[in-house]
């Protein structure tokens, strides 16, 4: 798998799933909604971590930079 997301998508991505686990964990946010929500901040944290976007790759994205 190649890279496609920058530092700054990855950043972004694992505040947002921060964000959703404390909204969750206050309880704030219940029921079906919430493990929607956690569905994705899982996604989210993933994906970041690997720096690969599935659905980047489908939809011809690429936030990372080129290294030359």
């Amino acid at each position: 798998m190649k890279k496609n997301m920058g530092d700054l998508d990855r950043g972004i991505r694992i505040l947002i799933a921060i964000a959703i686990a404390v909204l969750y964990f206050t309880n704030t946010i219940e029921g079906t909604l919430a493990y929607i929500l956690m569905a994705f901040a899982v996604v989210f944290v993933l994906t970041s971590f690997i720096s690969f976007c599935p659905l980047y790759l489908a939809l011809g994205m690429n936030t990372c930079k080129v290294k030359k």
